[in-house]
């Protein structure tokens, strides 16, 4: 699960900033990114996470505010991983 990115369910997406690959005991770490990697995953599902609350009180002052939210999220398949 990642933050929310654009596409519908089934869509295929290339993410060209890849920062680490490890391929069983080879680990390769990008400074920042790695240039020549690139990751081929598919959309499962566009959801929301769990409701997060805030709540805010100042004690003595009747001063309430409980807000809720909840954040979208995209659910990843991994299809493939390309190292050039």
């Amino acid at each position: 699960m990642v933050d929310y990115l654009e596409g519908k369910k089934g869509d295929k997406i290339s993410i060209e900033e890849v920062n680490l690959i490890s391929d069983g005991d080879k680990i390769k770490v990008g400074k920042p990114l790695l240039g020549n990697a690139k990751v081929s995953v598919t959309i499962k599902d566009q959801i929301r996470a769990d409701k997060v609350i805030a709540f805010k009180m100042k004690a003595k002052k009747r001063y309430r505010r409980k807000i809720g939210h909840r954040q979208p999220l995209t659910v990843l398949h991994t299809e493939k991983i390309e190292i050039k």
